[in-house]
């Protein structure tokens, strides 16, 4: 991963790791959408990126839900284990929406953001709407056979897209790393080829179905075919950042979540903003936080060795 890119990463996780962390591991794009994906690269993941957070803002904003704007960093993943096309975004969200007018932080009410069925039935009508919409404007002129869009967009509505959720309740350390898998290479790591053999390639793959590893050869041309379909578009940004998580307005929004936070009642059943600022090194240290998905609180570790090490550290210095 670039290192600017995981800098910002880390400093957007620090707001997260206070106020919980969710993770949709995968929103994915039907496999009947892949040839459109080969003609128009370009148009199909911008609109990707754009159908996704336009659902998830939506939500976000409903008063019944969170009623604020929700932030958000995206990966675009366009593979699977045996180097087919498997197109799909990661999102990161942290748990609750801000509100600029009221500066309140709505967090979550449950582990998880949104229903899934609902997330998946917004996100579709969208992307097909979007797709629609762009071949109408010209956007995909490679296209050309009668009656394509009809059909594919009819057959795409007719089944279920996968969106799939799940809450992260470990460090934001881990999150990150889940998510640089699948920043800084493409397609294949070097440690999953084995050999070239007889103009052929042979590499190892993992079968999510039997949990297994698996050895599969692959001619060099089809190897090459597989690897180069993978390659974005120049200049085309595979990690975005929406919401208050923007890059335009994250420092500035951060700084106000945090500093709401930080004299939320949720401490009040525990410890004082003041107490806190005694001992830990910072008002939000991550590390003297954890949040509690039962009672919805977050509470402060009472961890009086720590106190101590630094207490004997000052000794010796003296």
């Amino acid at each position: 991963m670039p290192a600017t890119s995981l800098t910002r990463m880390e400093g957007q996780a620090t707001a997260g790791s206070v106020a919980r962390i969710l993770l949709p591991p995968g929103i994915y794009v039907p496999h009947e959408l892949n040839g459109w994906v080969r003609l128009h690269p370009r148009v199909v993941y911008r609109l990707l990126f754009h159908s996704v957070w336009q659902t998830l803002q939506k939500f976000a904003r409903n008063p019944k839900r969170l009623n604020g704007e929700l932030g958000a960093t995206m990966v675009l993943h366009t593979w699977g284990q045996k180097l087919d096309q498997h197109v799909h975004l990661h999102v990161l969200v942290p748990a609750g929406a801000w509100n600029k007018q009221t500066k309140q932080w709505h967090p979550a009410d449950s582990t998880y953001l949104f229903p899934v069925k609902a997330l998946s039935a917004g996100f579709k009508g969208r992307m097909v709407s979007a797709l629609r919409h762009g071949y109408e404007q010209d956007d995909m002129p490679n296209i050309t056979r009668n009656g394509e869009v009809n059909r594919i967009l009819e057959e795409s509505m007719n089944k279920d897209w996968v969106v799939y959720t799940k809450a992260c309740h470990g460090k934001p350390e881990r999150v990150l790393d889940y998510l640089s898998r699948y920043t800084y290479r493409i397609a294949i790591s070097e440690s999953r080829l084995i050999d070239t053999v007889d103009d052929g390639v042979r590499f190892r793959w993992k079968d999510y179905r039997d949990g297994q590893h698996k050895v599969m050869r692959l001619s060099g041309v089809e190897f090459i075919r597989r690897f180069l379909q993978h390659v974005l578009p120049k200049g085309f940004m595979r990690i975005r950042h929406y919401g208050f998580l923007s890059n335009r307005y994250r420092r500035v929004k951060l700084a106000e979540i945090n500093e709401v936070l930080r004299h939320s009642k949720v401490y009040e059943n525990k410890t004082t903003p003041d107490e806190i600022s005694s001992f830990v090194e910072s008002p939000l240290d991550p590390k003297l936080l954890w949040f509690c998905c039962h009672c919805n609180l977050f509470h402060l570790r009472n961890m009086p060795w720590r106190r101590m090490f630094l207490e004997s550290l000052a000794f010796f210095r003296i």
